[in-house]
Order: structure tokens, then C-alpha cells, then sequence
């Protein structure tokens, strides 16, 4: 199943799921479910946040539910009108990480990595799909940068490497925009390079949260980014040097691990420049294409 935020056309925020080309509308869904099948639920607040909330709930009722409209032809009736796609959710933390593709360790003049590189990145640049992203004034090149991104579901602390994907709530697309001259600057003088993944607008996500039952397998995903219709970027998580497991285990030796946090794993080689007017399209297999275009600094 995968997950959506959306704004509706009255301007109020919603979620559901997705079904096709469209969304099916979870508030409502579940409201009728609980009535035709008699069931003492809680119900489905539409004024949570946004979809992590949801997974507060059984998941498995989801599931139901969307069995339950298909049984019964009620997709068209709960399908969204004209629904504007949010980011899935606001994350608590984005806990981002640095040649994790040992052909990107590569092309920005760097051996792989002996363990993993973590940075952090503002959780204030998160975006969603269609938003733009502006490139600001007076900073030089900014890049692209395709990631898959895993989001926690279960906090803990000292996450064993062999129960890490049991803490894991789903996946989705992070482009880790990057001020890189910015970046280049602070890495030769030593400093971090925390503000330059952190203006506004920097960290794209979306489309979906695509539940683990979407992705069988997230070491073998195709992932690309094209500008423009040109692709940039191509590769597969297979390249990953340290795995999903290893992150999250190596992650929680050191700090708490919180449900909400973001886990990027980390861009494979083909980083560019992009400009204004640029159109960015970030695709994983199996979550699907988060689109950005990009616009001047007023």
C-alpha cells in the first residue's frame, strides 16, 4: 500500500492511499467500513497531520479497507477530486548520508568510505511533489541528488543489525538538493556542511510512503533523475555500501532512533548542476517519480 498526503480542494489537508491514477479518500473509507461491518473503531481523525499519524493505527485495517472498496465498487465515490499531493509527512529529523555509492565517492574525488558518513539535514527544506524549489541568490552551483529514503516506524536504541527492518515503517524519494559550492568551501576548511543541504526547499520528498509490502526487496531497486527529460542519474540501491540494516544499526549505537525519523541512504554517481527553469524527476521502482521544477530567487 502506499501512502499519501494531500491537500483537497477546499484547501484542507487529507490522506489515503493510492489506487491507480488516483486517491482514494482513508477518512472517509474507513468511516463507511466501521458502519457496514458494524465495528467499534476509533476513527480516522481528518485533521491528523499527515499520514505518519496514521501509523498509529493497525496498518492491517488499511488493508481491509481497501479490500472492502473494491468489494463493493466504491472507488469512484472515494477518489479525491483535483487532490494536491503534500510531502507524505514532516519528518522529525533527516539523518542524511555521504558517499554511500562508491561510484559517487568516486566522482567527487574520494575512496569509499570505511564506515558510514552521516550528516544531518534540515528538516525545514522538506517539500513536496510539484513545489518548487528555489535556487538562491549569490551561492553558485546547486545539484541534484536522487535518494532513497527509509522512514522509521518503531523508535530504539541499540537496534540489533538482524531485527534493524522490523523499526522500519516504509520508504520514499528524497532529492537532497545541495548547495556544492557551498558544500565544497566548508569541506576544505573542515567545517560541516549542514546549511548547504538546509535552505528551503532543499529536501523534496514524496510522492508516497510506500509501505514495506510495496518493496519486497529495497536492496534492489532501480533509481534515476532526469532534468528536463535528460537522465542524469541511474543506478540501483544494489550499489549501496552499507545497507539498510547496517544503517540503522550502526545509527542506534549512538543516539535514540525516533518514529518520524528520516534515513537517506545516500546519492549514486551523475550529481550536476541544475538552473532555473529546470525541471527535476526523481524515480524509484516500485514508490514512483517525485517531479520539482526549479525557480529564480525573487
Amino acid at each position: 500500500m502506499k501512502l499519501v498526503s494531500y491537500e483537497t480542494t477546499d484547501g484542507m489537508a487529507s490522506f489515503g492511499y493510492l489506487r491507480g491514477d488516483g486517491i482514494i479518500d482513508l477518512p472517509r473509507a474507513v468511516a463507511i467500513f466501521q458502519v457496514a461491518e458494524d465495528l467499534s473503531l476509533d476513527p480516522l481523525d481528518p485533521m491528523l497531520a499527515d499520514v505518519l499519524e496514521l501509523l498509529m493505527f493497525d496498518v492491517e485495517l488499511f488493508r481491509e479497507v481497501a479490500a472492502f472498496v473494491e468489494q463493493h465498487g466504491l472507488a469512484a465515490e472515494l477518489t479525491a477530486e483535483d487532490p494536491i499531493l503534500l510531502p507524505p509527512f514532516f519528518p522529525k529529523r533527516i539523518i542524511a548520508l555521504g558517499r554511500n555509492y562508491a561510484a559517487h565517492a568516486a566522482e567527487t574525488g574520494h575512496e569509499p568510505p570505511k564506515e558510514p558518513v552521516f550528516f544531518m539535514k534540515a528538516a525545514s527544506s522538506v517539500i513536496g511533489p510539484e513545489e518548487e524549489v528555489i535556487y538562491p541568490k549569490d551561492v553558485g552551483r546547486i545539484d541534484h541528488e536522487v535518494e532513497l529514503a527509509v522512514v522509521i516506524g518503531k523508535g530504539g536504541k541499540r537496534i540489533p543489525r538482524h531485527r534493524a527492518m522490523e523499526h522500519v515503517a516504509g520508504y520514499t524519494i528524497l532529492n537532497d538538493v545541495t548547495a556544492r559550492d557551498m558544500q565544497t568551501r566548508d569541506m576544505a576548511a573542515s567545517h560541516p556542511w549542514f546549511l548547504s543541504k538546509s535552505f528551503d526547499t532543499f529536501g523534496p520528498m514524496g510522492p508516497c510512503l510506500a509501505l514495506p509490502d510495496e518493496i519486497p526487496d529495497p536492496h534492489n531497486l532501480e533509481l534515476k533523475l532526469t532534468v528536463n527529460g535528460e537522465v542524469r542519474q541511474e543506478s540501483n540501491t544494489s550499489n549501496l555500501i552499507f545497507n539498510i540494516p547496517d544503517l540503522i544499526a550502526s545509527l542506534s549505537r549512538y543516539l535514540t532512533l525516533e518514529a518520524g525519523d528520516v534515513i537517506s541512504t545516500g546519492t549514486p554517481e551523475g550529481i550536476s548542476p541544475i538552473k532555473p527553469g529546470d525541471v527535476m524527476e526523481a524515480t524509484i521502482e516500485g514508490i514512483g517519480t517525485l517531479r520539482n521544477p526549479v525557480v529564480r530567487e525573487k
